[in-house]
This record gives structure tokens, sequence and C-alpha cells, in this order.
């Protein structure tokens, strides 16, 4: 056969066929989108002494987003970090209760799965110099454990340099040495996430920051004022599903603060239309890639570390507190793309043990 026809039949077989890649770890069939939620254990709520956030309204989700760090001794607000504080014990550096145990603990969570979003600020050379291994394997330990589901954000929002200043070429080791200490131990039912800050990065950019095919099972952005196509098009590049991994409406008005208190009838209206919309939108657009996606159910506005925070001062992002929001939210939840906690999830998702 001459090199035309077997072009012609390859096309041929791919268009009758259809290309389907190799699923990476954890990823849905193809059309679903998991529901994640968080991003603290009063946003979340459903537990014995947070009882009014929002799986106490809605449907438990399938993922639960919690925060941990391999940054001993460092502060914030009035915290001093232990290291993987608010992994096994609660904690708050000023973002509100952090517990990931507890929703293991919980019944209300037994299907649910963990997103950990794990900083390595200032810490990253010590890390990729195996100074931190300690930590390391402590945090695999514990996912092993868990028999959950757990999606592992290294060193998430690497671009974000006004308030986590990553050096490239430490963070790339730092990655790279936890990724080989999880082979060594094991630790299968872990999917690595890659998160951008969702503005800003070009293709070169991420390109330059990127750990590699091989070491990254997700690629993932934040989504406040915008979507990030730049993250979009390098995902599909590299045949990677994306994770929205942190998402909350943001408004500016005149005055260039964002006012996005939804207790307010008049900004939850134009919320949903300015925010909420187009974020759908963004979702249903890329069914082809974007695969799962977190909402942060918190009150901004009333945590310590975002109360001077211009972006986030006037923010409360809580969907309970309007029943406009909660409405429009439960009818959008409502289609069978959208996965939430089931006994019957995990079998929906691809393993790669």
């Amino acid at each position: 056969m001459n090199h035309i026809c077997l072009y012609s039949s390859i096309f041929f077989l791919i268009s009758v066929i259809g290309y389907t890649q190799t699923p990476a770890k954890f990823e849905p069939a193809d059309g679903s989108c998991l529901v994640f939620i968080g991003q603290d254990l009063e946003a979340t709520g459903g537990l014995d002494t947070y009882t009014n956030g929002y799986t106490d309204f809605f449907d438990t989700p399938a993922g639960i987003t919690v925060y941990t760090n391999i940054s001993p001794s460092d502060e914030s607000f009035g915290y001093y970090n232990r290291g993987l504080d608010g992994l096994q014990t609660k904690a708050n550096w000023g973002a509100g209760d952090c517990c990931a145990q507890c929703y293991l603990d919980d019944p209300t969570y037994k299907n649910t799965m963990i997103s950990i979003g794990l900083s390595i600020v200032n810490h990253e050379k010590k890390i990729g110099k195996g100074q931190h291994d300690a930590y390391i394997k402590e945090l695999g330990n514990w996912i092993k454990a868990s028999k959950r589901p757990v999606f592992l954000r290294i060193g998430y929002e690497f671009d974000g340099h006004d308030w986590n200043h990553y050096n490239r070429k430490q963070y790339l080791k730092a990655w790279q040495r936890i990724h080989t200490l999880f082979s060594e131990m094991k630790v299968t039912n872990v999917a690595f996430v890659w998160q951008s800050k969702g503005t800003g990065s070009d293709q070169e950019t991420l390109k330059d920051w990127y750990p590699g095919d091989d070491l990254v099972d997700w690629c993932a952005y934040s989504y406040f004022g915008n979507p990030d196509t730049e993250m979009l098009t390098f995902a599909r590049k590299h045949n990677k599903p994306v994770f929205i991994a942190e998402a909350s409406p943001t408004l500016q008005t005149d005055n260039l603060f964002f006012d996005t208190d939804l207790k307010k009838d008049i900004i939850a209206k134009r919320a949903w239309q300015q925010w909420f919309v187009p974020f759908f939108k963004t979702i249903n657009d890329n069914k082809d890639v974007i695969k799962a996606f977190s909402y942060i159910n918190t009150n901004w506005s009333e945590q310590a570390m975002w109360r001077i925070n211009p972006t986030f001062q006037k923010v409360d992002s809580r969907l309970q507190v309007n029943p406009y929001i909660s409405k429009k939210w439960k009818e959008e939840m409502a289609r069978s793309r959208y996965l939430k906690a089931s006994d019957s999830l995990s079998r929906k998702l691809k393993s790669n043990d």
C-alpha cells in the first residue's frame, strides 16, 4: 500500500471510530464533570459542628477542596506552620478552619474525593534537595491510608508571583522530588495536578513552568474574573484534562473594588448573569477538556486573610444565602453531566492503578 492510500485509510478509520486518548488518572467519562466544593469547614458544612455550609443545602459534592503546606515555621496572620497543617488536625491560617481528616471521618463524605492544595512557598529549594522528605512521606502515607481518590495540587498557582514568588528551577525540582518519593512509596490513589493562577501566563510561560507530561496528570487553573483560554490551549496540546481548581464570583465596580455579596438580591442577580452564566458556558463549551471544577462557597469578607484584600474583601460567595442563586444553581446541577458523591462514583473514573 502506498503512503497516500495508507494515510487515507488511517483518516477513514479515525473519522469512523473516533480518536480516543488514554484517560488521565481519575478522569470521568467524556462529557462528565466532577463537582468539588471548598475551601474550609464552614464553607462545605455537612459536619457535626459545621452545619450551615454547602452540603447542608445541596447534594454532597463529588469532592472537597482542602489545603496544607510544606512550609514549616512560616507565619500567616498570626498562625505559625508546623508543616502539613490542616491535614490530620484542624488549623486556621487566616482563611477559615481547615481539616482534611474531618471529611474522611464523617459519614456524610464517605463517597467524596479530596483535592489538596499543597503550598510549598519559601521551601521549594529544601524540598528539591530532600530536606523535607519526612513531610512528603507523611503526606504520602496519609493519602494511601485515605483510600480515596486524591488530587494533589503541588505549589498551586505557581505563576502567582505576587503572592507565591516561586523560583522556577527550584519549583520544578520540588515537584520531581515529591513525584519520585510517591512513586517509590507506591502511592497509587493520587493524581498530580498542575495549577496556574488563571490569567497573564502565555504558552511560552506555561511551557517553561511545566513539570512534564510524565509528571502531570491534570492541568488546572483558577477562575475568578475571566476564563483562561491559555491553559485550555496548553492542556489540549498535552492531552491533559483540566480542573478549574478554584472558582468564585468577583464583579468589578466603577471604583475598581469587587462587590459580590450574594446576600444582596440585586448583586446576586447581576452575579448570575455576569459571572455564573459565563462560567458554566466555559465549562460546557469545553467538555472535551474541562472535567472538574471546584466552587469556593465561603464568606471571604469575614476571613482575616481577605478582609483587606481589594479583590475579595467584599465577596460573600455562599450559594445558600440567596434564594435566586440557590434555585439557579440547583437547576444547573440537575444536569446529568455533573457528578456528585454516590456509591457508584468511583466506577465512573479512570483509576490507572
